[in-house]
C-alpha cells in the first residue's frame, strides 16, 4: 500500500528526538502527572495562539523537575497517553537561551508526536497529558526527562545539564479509535471483534473471495467527511485472504498513520484505488471494511509481503483529517 509522507516538522531536531489505550477525557476529570513550578511561571509567550510566539526567560533557568504552565487557556478535550497530537511549537535551551528549533506556524505544517514516552521524550509526553486543545504551554524539561540520559545533543547545542524549554500550541488531537455508532454488518463480510483497546481481529470466510469491491460500515462517526485529496490519519489493519494472515498494521507498529487519501494509480502518493475508495465519503470516528480484489490492489504483481493477485481485507479506523 502507498503512504502519504507524514506530515512533520522538518527540523533536525524535532525529527530525532520527537519521533524519536486511553479516551480522550474532559479536562476537569484529568489527573495530570505533570504540575506547574516556579521555572514554568518565569516563561512569557506573547502573541496570537497558532502564531510564532515572542518568548522570553531569564538565563540559566534551570529546574531539577518537568514543569508547565498554561499561557493561554483552552477549550477542547484533555489530551491522554498514546494519542496523536498536533503541535505549534518552538524549542529553546533553558541554559543560554539559544532557539533551537520553531515551528512553521502557517496553520498546516505542525509537528505530530504520540504521547508516549518510547516515542518522544519522557518530559514532553508526560507534559503535555491533560493540555487541553487550543491551549498554549510553557514547558520545562528537566535533563533527566529530555536529553541528559542521552549526554546531550552536541548537533544541537544542548548539554547533558540543560533543561529545554518548550513553548506549545496544541493544535488538534486526533481520536485513539473509532467511536461512532455500531452499524449492521452486511452479509459476506468477514467478521470484526475488537480487543479492549480497538485492535481489530478478523474471521476470514472458507469462500472464495468475492470478484468486485466490498465495502461495509462497521461504526459510522459524526465527524468531519474525508475528502479525495484530505491527509487523513488512520488505524489499520490489513489481512490476506487466502492466507488469513496479517500482511500490515498500525496497531502492530503502535501508532496510527498518515495517508494521501487518492487513487494512487492516478495521484503520486495514493493509495492502492480500492483502499482510497472504502475511505473517500467516510466521516472521522467511523470504521470501515473493505475486501479489495486484485484489480483494485496490486493485481498479478507482488507487493513486499503480498503475494500476485491477493485479495486483501482491511478493517480502517479513521481517527482525523488534516
Amino acid at each position: 500500500m502507498r503512504r502519504a509522507p507524514a506530515l512533520i516538522a522538518s527540523a533536525g531536531l524535532l525529527v530525532a528526538v520527537l519521533t524519536g489505550c486511553s479516551t480522550p477525557v474532559d479536562a476537569a476529570d484529568c489527573e495530570a502527572s505533570v504540575s506547574e513550578g516556579a521555572a514554568s511561571k518565569l516563561v512569557s509567550a506573547s502573541g496570537e495562539f497558532g502564531s510564532a510566539p515572542t518568548v522570553d526567560f531569564p538565563t540559566p533557568l534551570k529546574t531539577d523537575t518537568t514543569q508547565v504552565s498554561e499561557v493561554i487557556a483552552g477549550t477542547g478535550i484533555g489530551l491522554v497517553p498514546e494519542q496523536l497530537v498536533k503541535l505549534d511549537l518552538s524549542l529553546y535551551n533553558g541554559t543560554t537561551g539559544a532557539l533551537i528549533s520553531e515551528g512553521e506556524y502557517d496553520g498546516a505544517n505542525q509537528a505530530s508526536i504520540v504521547l508516549d514516552d518510547e516515542q518522544t521524550l519522557p518530559g514532553l509526553a508526560s507534559g503535555l497529558e491533560c493540555a487541553q486543545v487550543g491551549s498554549r504551554l510553557a514547558l520545562i524539561v528537566s535533563p533527566d526527562d529530555g536529553l541528559g540520559p542521552a549526554g546531550g545533543d552536541a548537533n544541537s547545542g544542548i548539554g547533558a545539564d540543560d533543561s529545554l524549554v518548550f513553548v506549545i500550541d496544541v493544535v488538534r488531537a486526533n481520536l485513539l479509535r473509532a467511536d461512532g455508532a455500531n452499524q449492521p454488518v452486511a452479509s459476506g463480510l468477514p467478521s470484526v471483534v475488537l480487543a479492549t483497546d480497538g485492535t481489530p481481529g478478523l474471521t476470514i470466510p472458507s469462500s472464495e473471495p468475492p470478484t468486485d469491491l466490498k465495502i461495509g460500515v462497521l461504526k459510522k462517526g459524526a465527524g468531519e467527511e474525508i475528502e479525495e485529496g484530505d491527509t487523513a490519519t488512520l488505524h489499520y489493519t490489513g489481512v490476506l485472504w487466502n492466507e488469513k494472515t496479517v500482511f500490515d498494521s498500525s496497531w502492530q507498529a503502535g501508532k496510527p498513520a498518515e495517508f494521501l487519501i487518492a487513487d494512487g494509480s492516478k495521484t503520486e502518493g495514493g493509495l492502492i484505488p480500492g483502499f482510497a475508495q472504502a475511505v473517500i465519503g467516510q466521516t472521522v470516528g467511523s470504521q470501515v471494511i473493505a475486501v479489495i480484489p486484485p484489480d483494485q490492489a496490486y493485481g498479478d504483481e507482488a507487493s513486499q509481503t503480498i503475494p500476485a493477485g491477493s485479495t486483501l481485507v482491511f478493517v480502517v479506523d479513521i481517527l482525523g483529517v488534516n
